[in-house]
């Protein structure tokens, strides 16, 4: 199974291309089927190991729970939207650059933002995507020109400040954290310029946004960024980090496993913070022998959405003694 997004209580995941949900109340866990979706003949037979699942990149990458209770999915090569009491997800856009956006944010007016993540070498334009019907259409709502920034790494709805923030990467001045207006008609830059602005994963909370760096150049960090535009180091990560979550009790982000001459651990790890400013490593897990290139970089997914419980669910991949294998951990004080 893979973890993908929480909805207050009630956590969803994947396994292969059926998408199953939990609520989360005591230690009883109980998971049912929601809905399915039909990929390609070839990737039903990919997905059927996990090697193969593993090779090809298979499964939900994303999800997105409206408040109308429709659901939103990012999979290989396409955008699916799951209609409320639905048992099969329709798609709705297919990607044509690259395989599928790593993160969907929804703002409380029922409007659906990603960005395109796609290699982009040539550093061709790169577009924004938004819904305004719920998934059943989608248009480009904003362009970034060629040469601007490389790909779009995540956007995130902020319940505090009404608003989004956008990151996109990878090198100099295209890495950045932009302020955006749930319209698309403001977009500001907040952070730029060097690769402790390149980020994926944000959190954010009342008194400002916690993220961590994802850069294999530099040592990586967790930060800061107060709601009057102060920027500080609050925690040090031994690897880039692209996930992070919360639960009622605590903070949380994952690494990966990406070796450079900077990032030269083996091993995938969790670190968490019960106040956002006191980071320590709370458990880590050994890359395991299959080649990453091939066959994913460790890591441990975290997901995305609103989590009201103590829970911390987690997949980690690649990993010995644990790849494709979800967990669920009790958070205490």
């Amino acid at each position: 199974m893979r973890v993908l997004a929480w909805d207050s209580d009630i956590l969803y995941a994947s396994r292969g291309y059926t998408l199953l949900r939990a609520r989360i109340k005591g230690e009883q866990v109980r998971w049912d089927v929601v809905a399915r979706y039909r990929p390609e003949w070839w990737r039903a037979i990919s997905s059927s190991s996990k090697l193969g699942g593993r090779l090809c990149r298979d499964g939900f990458h994303a999800l997105a729970i409206l408040p109308s209770g429709h659901i939103i999915a990012a999979l290989p090569g396409a955008i699916a939207t799951l209609q409320p009491g639905g048992t099969e997800f329709r798609v709705t856009h297919r990607v044509l650059r690259g395989t599928r956006p790593l993160h969907i944010a929804v703002t409380p007016e029922n409007r659906i933002y990603w960005g395109e993540y796609f290699d982009n070498a040539e550093r061709g334009e790169v577009h924004v995507y938004a819904s305004d019907d719920r998934g059943a259409t989608w248009g480009v709502v904003y362009t970034f020109a060629r040469g601007e920034i490389r790909h779009i790494h995540n956007i995130v709805a902020d319940a505090w400040e009404n608003c989004l923030w956008m990151m996109t990467g990878d090198n100099g001045e295209e890495c950045r954290v932009l302020r955006v207006s749930h319209d698309f008609r403001s977009i500001d830059v907040a952070l730029s310029g060097n690769q402790q602005a390149r980020a994926v994963a944000m959190i954010p909370t009342r008194d400002g946004l916690l993220f961590s760096s994802d850069t294999p150049l530099e040592k990586n960090h967790v930060y800061h960024f107060d709601r009057q535009g102060e920027l500080r180091v609050v925690g040090d990560l031994d690897s880039s980090s692209i996930y992070g979550c919360s639960t009622s009790e605590a903070v949380f982000f994952s690494t990966m496993v990406e070796p450079s001459e900077v990032n030269q651990t083996a091993e995938v790890a969790i670190y968490g913070s019960a106040d956002g400013f006191s980071w320590h490593r709370a458990f880590s897990r050994k890359k395991d022998g299959w080649p990453m290139r091939l066959f994913q970089y460790g890591n441990a997914y975290l997901p995305d959405g609103l989590n009201a419980t103590s829970v911390l669910a987690v997949t980690t991949v690649a990993v010995e003694d644990g790849g494709l294998e979800t967990s669920l951990w009790r958070v205490l004080r």
